[in-house]
């Protein structure tokens, strides 16, 4: 299946037209590669996204066509959620 509509389906993000930007601007990665809104997902497949500062891992439990809205969270598995550090700007001391 397609990683935009296993994010959809699954409900990790609600849009599919949204789940391929996500893909397209390399914030999704498939056991460590950078995935593309076309990546084929399995069983098994670890997801890393990247939400604004937070970095969200699952494992991909089943793969189904369809889903009810409860049963969406029994198809993967959060494995982490991780927060990014924020780098603050340096700026430039006039002084002299």
């Amino acid at each position: 299946m397609r990683i935009d509509k296993f994010l959809k389906i699954s409900r990790l993000i609600r849009r599919r037209m949204l789940a391929k930007q996500v893909a397209d601007q390399g914030r999704i990665t498939i056991n460590d590669k950078v995935a593309k809104a076309s990546s084929v997902v399995k069983e098994g497949d670890e997801l890393a996204i990247r939400f604004g500062q937070k970095i969200v891992t699952v494992r991909i439990d089943q793969i189904k066509n369809t889903t009810k809205k409860e049963e969406a969270a029994s198809l993967y598995t959060i494995l982490k959620e991780e927060m990014l550090e924020k780098v603050e700007p340096e700026f430039m001391d006039d002084e002299d």
